[in-house]
């Protein structure tokens, strides 16, 4: 290598010539010296095109014609190699002593400098020296592509291509000087952020400036065209993300002393947003995760306990944007949500069974005249109020819908209205879903029926005795069909098939068999009438309904009936008729369900009088009789004294028979009604209240039934089981119809056993197997 290479940096009033493709490096490097200090210092008086291309060449040339003056024997033993590897490094080796150089000059400048000033001075130099540097680095293309690749190849990694290289000096020679006084860099960026979260405004382009820089100089050495932000790293994020921690713990805890939680909630909101903000605006993307999870430990976590504390005050007075607010933050640390559904579920469970207990206060015959209504309001306003806060404040979140539904499965199914009884809530909802369904019921006609069969299903999800529900409707519904009252056939449908979706085919299966047979019966009444048209005596309208024993909740009388001679011919030839279909059919009659229409000839105007079949046997003995002891219509009706006593004051009620001495009943001649058409068809006391007994006994005889059968069923695929597991398995799949009590689970193994459906195994106590 030639000793005459010098760094001195020529007069700008002395311009040397074009220097020969021969050339040696002193002359060489004048030249090119130059003009890389004119690109470097003086950019922004322009360089021409011609200039640019004679240094370009200049370059170009003595990297490719350096085989001419070198002598060695080096050069000739390379055979076909070119030059560029033999000169290169003359070159290379200048422009690092250039760099040097020219840097010393920043560096001794900079020196006085301190906070914005050093920023401002840095950034504009900043951008000059990288400005420059690529010009420099496309003037030394050749000596990139060839002699840098090749010592990079070599394994010499210390050599870069020149852009690099001019990033390099710049870190060793200028970057690592400012920063070791006291960082004053980063220092400096620092200093302005704080100003920036303290109000005040900043220049947010020269921070930009700087932090970008702070990531160009990050240099991964295994590949150089790879990001590195170890620079950025070590110089900035980490003593940025400590000012970070140390500034929002004084001023969090600056702030709570003299501020309420609300505040506080809002506040942390705003920082953190702002502190996203800054990363988009001056920071490196990757900064965000861990600026983001210092904040929420700082702003969130540490005051944690406080915001768990208030939650409470903000339900109680539906503090709708500071729940949300609060929700929002708690649900960026871990674990910050599970005490706020707790407390939440505690919160829906009080306002659920106040809401209850305040109904009760308010009526002052107790439970058991509770309005099923009223009942039925309460619960889902407590649902829904707390329903739309989960969904407004806590978006929906399946954590909080867990704690909502958990709250109501319990106020739904243990409230001061049921005490103990499990079977209550089914029973009121099941009433409540008979009233809308029935004829003359306002929201039927308010059109907002749907919506109301919907929010029973709302409940009905909550109902942990399905069975009883299923029970009572079932026994309402047949109410509806027998008495023609329901308000529609859609309705009736659209309720079965929510049913049906919630519980499956199996729970509505009796249900719709009901329809069906509803159906049938139409069709076999217009069949008899067309059978019997020819008898002159058929003048009784007749409609009958034959109903299947398994589907229908109907038990028959338990009581003897008289049937009247007026319509026994109809009876028989029904009766007949129908064997002749059905062979080896039985028909039960249910005298206690059917009901009459009876004409009225006795008075000047004509009623027609609507009556349940023992009301019409009673007054059919008044065609023959204008009088009649309670003894003689027993003997007459062959009903019951306690029910015929009922039937008889509800008639003497409505006046048309008079009971002037005790247990003799006259037919009053002087009855009068301002509608024609007399309903007189009431309910009597006893059949009301048997109503609930006998479905509550029914549920009773079904369960016992669906225990037992879920035992085989499980038996049958295990083969042997031990108790326990057993009892719990019966538990986990009959749940979603009722909640198994565990001494009937082990009354229904002790049946089995009886009956030899599974027996104990051989020598152990508590193992049963299934008996084939």
């Amino acid at each position: 290598m030639s000793s005459s290479a010098t760094t001195t940096t020529t007069p700008a009033n002395v311009s040397h010539p074009m220097p020969p493709a021969t050339a040696d490096l002193a002359t060489t490097w004048a030249f090119l010296e130059e003009g890389v200090d004119h690109i470097m210092t003086k950019l922004q008086t322009g360089v021409s095109y011609s200039k640019y291309m004679s240094l370009y060449t200049v370059a170009y040339n003595y990297c490719t014609s350096s085989r001419m003056h070198s002598t060695t024997a080096d050069t000739v033993g390379q055979g076909s190699r070119t030059g560029a590897n033999l000169m290169g490094s003359d070159l290379y080796n200048n422009l690092i002593r250039y760099f040097i150089t020219h840097l010393k000059l920043l560096k001794d400048q900079s020196d006085s400098l301190q906070d914005e000033a050093l920023l401002r001075y840095y950034a504009g130099e900043w951008d000059r020296y990288t400005t420059g540097a690529n010009y420099i680095n496309r003037l030394f293309t050749y000596l990139n592509r060839h002699w840098v690749k090749r010592e990079r190849d070599e394994g010499r990694k210390g050599v870069y291509p020149v852009y690099t290289l001019a990033l390099v000096q710049w870190k060793s020679n200028f970057f690592l000087h400012v920063q070791s006084k006291h960082t004053k860099l980063a220092g400096a960026i620092l200093r302005l952020i704080e100003r920036q979260r303290n109000g005040e405004t900043i220049d947010q382009g020269l921070v930009k400036k700087v932090v970008d820089s702070f990531v160009s100089l990050g240099l991964d050495e295994s590949d150089i065209n790879k990001a590195s932000l170890d620079v950025y790293r070590e110089h900035l994020e980490t003593p940025f993300l400590d000012a970070t921690e140390k500034y929002y713990e004084q001023e969090s805890d600056a702030f709570l002393a003299e501020s309420s939680v609300s505040d506080y909630l809002k506040k942390a909101e705003e920082r953190l947003k702002e502190e996203e903000d800054r990363v988009d605006r001056y920071l490196n993307t990757d900064t965000r995760k861990q600026l983001v999870s210092k904040c929420e430990h700082v702003l969130i976590r540490q005051h944690s306990d406080l915001m768990w504390e208030s939650f409470q005050s903000l339900l109680d007075f539906d503090k709708d944007e500071d729940l949300q607010r609060m929700y929002a933050l708690l649900s960026r640390i871990p674990e910050g949500l599970e005490p706020l559904r707790k407390k939440f579920e505690e919160h829906v469970k009080k306002a659920g069974l106040a809401a209850v207990a305040k109904l009760l206060g308010e009526g002052s015959e107790g439970a058991d005249s509770l309005d099923p209504k009223a009942y039925v309001d309460a619960l889902l306003e407590v649902h829904r109020k707390n329903s739309e806060t989960v969904t407004r404040s806590f978006r929906g979140e399946a954590g909080f819908v867990a704690s909502l539904d958990k709250a109501c499965r319990e106020f739904v199914n243990r409230n001061a209205a049921t005490g103990s009884s499990t079977t209550k809530s089914p029973e009121l909802l099941a009433k409540h879903a008979d009233m809308l369904l029935r004829k003359n019921n306002k929201m039927a006609e308010e059109e907002d029926l749907e919506g109301a069969l919907n929010r029973v299903m709302v409940l009905f999800k909550y109902i942990e005795d399905k069975d009883v529900f299923q029970t009572f409707y079932a026994t309402k519904l047949s109410k509806r069909l027998i008495h023609g009252v329901s308000a529609s056939d859609e309705s009736e449908a659209s309720m079965i098939s929510k049913l049906k979706e919630a519980c499956g085919f199996e729970y509505t299966n009796k249900l719709q068999r009901m329809f069906t047979d509803m159906s049938l019966s139409k069709d076999l009444t217009d069949q008899f009438k067309e059978r019997m048209a020819n008898h002159e005596d058929m003048d009784i309208n007749f409609s009958i309904m034959v109903l299947g024993t398994n589907f229908w909740p109907l038990s028959a009388p338990n009581n003897d009936f008289i049937i009247p001679p007026e319509i026994l011919p109809t009876y028989d030839r029904f009766s007949k008729y129908y064997q002749t279909k059905h062979s080896g059919r039985k028909l039960t009659w249910l005298w206690n369900y059917s009901k009459n229409e009876l004409r009225t000839n006795y008075l000047n105007q004509k009623y027609i009088l609507m009556t349940s079949s023992y009301q019409m046997s009673v007054l059919l003995q008044y065609n023959k009789h204008d009088t009649l002891s309670l003894e003689e219509l027993i003997t007459a009706t062959a009903i019951s004294k306690d029910i015929l006593s009922q039937v008889l004051t509800l008639l003497v009620k409505a006046k048309v028979l008079i009971n002037e001495e005790t247990d003799q009943y006259d037919l009053n001649p002087n009855f009068k009604s301002k509608k024609i058409r007399v309903n007189l068809n009431q309910p009597i006391k006893a059949e009301v209240k048997a109503e609930s007994s006998e479905v509550l006994k029914t549920v009773d005889e079904d369960r016992k039934y669906v225990i037992q059968a879920t035992i085989v069923r499980i038996m049958k695929a295990r083969k042997t089981m031990k108790n326990q597991p057993l009892i719990q398995e019966v538990i986990s799949q009959i749940s979603q119809r009722f909640a198994p009590k565990i001494p009937d689970i082990k009354k229904a193994i002790d049946t089995l056993l009886e009956k030899e459906y599974i027996e104990r195994v051989d020598g152990t106590r508590d193992t049963f197997a299934y008996v084939a």
